[in-house]
Formats: C-alpha cells, structure tokens, sequence
C-alpha cells in the first residue's frame, strides 16, 4: 500500500507540471495562430490531456477489460464535469460565452446521447462506428476553427493573458508542449497504477475501479490544466479545456480504441447506470449556465456540481 501511495503522489506532482506547461505553451500558441483561447482549448489542451485516457482505454480493451475501457471514458466526461468544473468554479467562477451552448455544448450533448444508443443497439462499439466517431471530430475541429477565424474578424483575441509569451520562440513553445504531454501521461501512468493497487487492495470490481478510480486519475491532466488556467484567469482555456476532452474522449478515445479493438460491454450497469451520470452531468450545464444569474457557472454553482458528484462516487463504491 504503501508504493500505490507513493506512485499517486508523485503521479499527481508531475499532472500539476505537466498542467503548467500545457496551459503556457497552449497560450503562447494562440498567439502565433491568431486564434481565441476558446479553440486552443478545445483543441492542443483537450488533445494532450485526453492522451492518458486513450493509452488506458486501448491497453484495457486489448487486455480484455472493455469495462474499464467504457468506464474510464464514461467516469472521465462525469469527472470532468463534477470533479473538476466544479473545483474550477468554486475556485475562480467561470464566464461562459455564446459558443459554449450554441455550438460546443450541443457538440458534446450529441455525442454522449449518440453513444448512448450505438452502445445499447450493439451492446457495444464495432470498427465502423469508432470510425463514425473519428469522422464526426474531424468535422467538430474543422467547424471549430471556422467559427474562430471568422469571429477573428469581427473582434480581437481575448485580453487578460501574459503578453510575454507572445514573444515565445516556437522551438520553446514545443519544448513547452513535449514537456506537458510527457508529465501528464508520466503522472497519469503512475496515479492510475498506484490507484488502481489500492482499489483492488479494497476488493472492488473492474467497472467500479475504471469509472472512479482511473476515471478520477485521468481526470487529474484537465483538473491540473483548468485549476492553473482558473488561478491566472485564463478562464476561456479552463471551460473549452473540459467540453473538448469530453467531446475527444467520446469521439476520439473511444473511436479509435473501437477500431484497434471493438468494444464489448460487459457489465450492464454502463449502460442502466453509469451513461445517465453521464448524460445528467452534461445536461445540467446549461440551465446552470442561465439560472439564477446569467453565463456565469460560480461558486455556489460549483460546489452544487462538486456535491453531485461525491453523491455519484459514494453510490459506485457501495454498490
């Protein structure tokens, strides 16, 4: 017990470096791309910290485990919203712009609700619809930058970040990014090793292990990334960072770990109990986002979120 301890400490130090240098390198890279923060969030951020997620859904489903590979990505949306939306509001509230319920949040609703149906027709996930799924973010990426460069005319890139890293030299820029990928998959390896030995230390199934434990460890790159983000005000890049990892963990973890190796689900309750978490986190965020006070996701907002969740991990753990 004693190493998983030591592997989750450490794990989780080298996920807060690794969180510094993605939200810097990502910000100095909106400046080269005369792009809004919004899109670098939804795009370099929610790609890098979706890696931990892909690496442990692909070794789950060739090993045999679709549960946790269902599970990790099902708990890491669920987290991403209750766990770390939440912290991240409650630390600094979050101002939400038109783009986040005309077109990101629709975009991510979607998705989970297209899940829903793919993995209760085929009580699973073929080669074919992973590749639907892989077609359908393409498409997202390719809208998504089309919206900001036509909004890149008709107002300027956002205000309020570090102007200095706009002077960063584009060989920093990919030393910043190599060294944020690096800490997050390193941090993520090590916190989902360590957690995963204290689980099965406690007796607990596969499908309750992947949507707390590993959900909660690859979920730990976009806490790190949104709670740094949220400290320096970088408020843009903490509320695309999450929609985007949710829409990439459906559309791209998923997509691709279904084409390397089809998914089978093997625990029914992913589909009578996990996906409408799921579906009821992503929901929640827009009447959230308008009651009582208009696009503005705050503290009391936040904590309400926060409180959701340990509702949904104390239930998993007493099943």
């Amino acid at each position: 017990m004693g190493v998983s301890i030591l592997f989750v400490f450490l794990g989780l130090l080298l996920l807060v470096v690794g969180g510094e240098f993605l939200v810097r390198s990502s910000v100095a890279l909106s400046f080269k791309l005369r792009l809004s923060k919004m899109v670098i969030g939804l795009t370099v951020v929610s790609f890098a910290t979706s890696a931990p997620e892909l690496l442990v859904s692909i070794e789950a489903a060739l090993s045999g485990f679709s549960d946790i590979s269902l599970g990790n990505v099902i708990g890491s949306n669920i987290a991403n919203i209750g766990l770390v939306l939440g912290i991240t509001a409650f630390i600094s509230p979050l101002a939400i712009d038109k783009d986040f319920y005309k077109f990101n949040w629709p975009v991510m609703m979607f998705l989970s609700i297209a899940l829903y149906f793919l993995l209760k027709s085929g009580n699973g996930l073929n080669r074919m619809e992973g590749v639907v799924f892989l077609i359908l973010l393409v498409l997202y990426l390719y809208l998504l930058i089309n919206r900001a460069r036509k909004q890149k005319k008709s107002k300027p890139v956002d205000d309020g970040i570090d102007d200095g890293l706009s002077k960063t030299s584009n060989f920093k820029i990919i030393i910043w990014l190599v060294l944020g990928g690096l800490g997050l998959w390193g941090g993520s390896e090590l916190l989902v090793t360590g957690a995963v030995d204290m689980a099965t230390a406690l007796g607990v199934t596969e499908r309750v292990i992947a949507v707390t434990m590993i959900a909660i460890g690859t979920s730990v790159p976009e806490l790190a990334a949104s709670v740094i983000a949220a400290i320096k005000k970088e408020k843009a890049i903490s509320l695309g960072n999450l929609i985007g990892s949710n829409i990439f963990n459906i559309a791209s973890v998923l997509g691709i770990t279904a084409i390397i190796k089809p998914i089978a689900i093997q625990s029914q309750e992913v589909l009578t109990n996990d996906i409408f978490w799921m579906l009821g986190f992503a929901a929640i965020l827009i009447p959230l986002a308008f009651l009582p006070k208009k696009f503005e996701i705050g503290r009391f907002k936040g904590l309400f979120i926060l409180a959701s969740y340990v509702i949904f991990i104390s239930l998993a753990l007493l099943e």
